[in-house]
């Protein structure tokens, strides 16, 4: 069975309930769960508890009390959300996301993140509720990083894209646009051996797909994690993994971050001519199922939806130069790092934004 063809079984088994394993067979799943978790014993934790990087970003384009104010981003998900493995607050991938943005948008960046390590998708309603049931405003756009979790501790499925699927409806009802970065592959993890490495990527990039699926019909875009993120983490896995051989290095993060920024940017209406395709990118719309798979196997890549059953997959990323400062490349669709100028609400010096904030990091 195709990849699509699955994706679509399993989103349309979290919208209408029900839901068998739908990956691939149970013993094969079995398999791969259990030496995921060997792996995870093998390598060892040993990593202290994430920073905690909550503030404000960019301070130096105007103060709170300036109209109209700074942008609210919200970060949820899991361990790779958190930060998990990095040392200062400006490494985790919410405070590069919340640099960048500040820089592209030249307002401040108030940045919130109830992210928790080991988190599956059952935990992304209780952490909605943190961002949403108070007195502060919604925020402004949200990234939800998710799903790794789900396939090591066997989370059917179904319910893993039903649960994903909530929590953005609920952030969407509230006003907020959401970016979801999809199930990481597996397959990566060194300690994780051929042929389970093949199984594990298989099982991680369906899963994906559905996530896909799941999220483009409640109005929010993905972006592929891939094999976090692609030929970087094959090629360099001691400079992209962290000690743990699982989390990603401060590298690591840096890539991620730098594959999200620009669909974070587009969500918000901040890179101009966002959603037009570049043919010369082998960039396409296809139907929503087609277009969720393509994306589950290229790391980097986001997915939008367009007018009923299609979709606009587009090629946002391109690779980043070890050491290179996120805010001074942030991806943009012309390939060459440097943010799109001329619309009015995006451009200025990108540099300026250096991830210290007011408070806390």
């Amino acid at each position: 069975m195709s990849r699509a063809r699955t994706a679509r079984r399993i989103a349309a088994g979290a919208a209408y309930g029900g839901g068998g394993l739908g990956l691939v067979g149970a013993a094969a799943v079995g398999l791969v769960v259990a030496e995921l978790q060997f792996a995870k014993r093998t390598v060892g934790s040993g990593l202290a508890d994430p920073p905690r990087a909550d503030g404000l970003y960019g301070s130096e384009f105007g103060g709170p009390e300036l109209s109209p104010g700074p942008l609210r981003l919200g970060m949820l998900g899991d361990s790779t959300a958190a930060g998990l493995g990095v040392h200062r607050a400006r490494q985790t991938p919410g405070a590069l996301l919340a640099s960048g943005l500040a820089a592209v948008a030249e307002r401040p960046v108030e940045l919130r993140n109830v992210a928790l390590s080991g988190a599956m998708s059952d935990d992304l309603d209780r952490q909605a509720g943190l961002l949403l049931d108070g007195d502060e405003p919604a925020p402004d756009v949200c990234v939800i990083m998710i799903g790794a979790n789900d396939v090591t501790r066997r989370m059917p499925p179904t319910q893993s894209v039903r649960l994903l699927t909530g929590a953005v409806r609920r952030l969407r009802l509230a006003g907020s646009e959401v970016v979801v970065a999809t199930c990481p592959d597996l397959g990566t993890i060194e300690p994780v051996y051929q042929p389970l490495r093949w199984l594990a990527r298989r099982v991680s990039r369906q899963l994906a797909a559905a996530q896909t699926i799941g999220v483009l019909a409640l109005g929010a875009r993905t972006v592929s994690m891939g094999d976090l993120l692609g030929p970087e983490f094959a090629a360099n896995p001691r400079e992209m993994f962290g000690p743990d051989s699982y989390h990603p290095s401060t590298e690591g993060y840096a890539t991620a971050a730098m594959a999200v920024l620009p669909t974070l940017c587009a969500a918000l209406e901040l890179w101009p001519e966002s959603d037009r395709l570049d043919v010369s990118r082998n960039e396409d719309m296809l139907p929503v199922a087609k277009a969720a798979s393509a994306a589950a196997g290229l790391a980097g890549t986001e997915v939008t939806g367009a007018r009923g059953p299609w979709a606009l997959l587009k090629y946002r990323r391109r690779r980043r130069v070890p050491g290179e400062d996120l805010a001074q490349g942030t991806g943009g669709a012309d390939g060459t790092g440097r943010p799109p100028r001329g619309d009015g609400k995006a451009g200025g010096n990108t540099a300026r934004a250096t991830g210290v904030t007011s408070k806390g990091p």
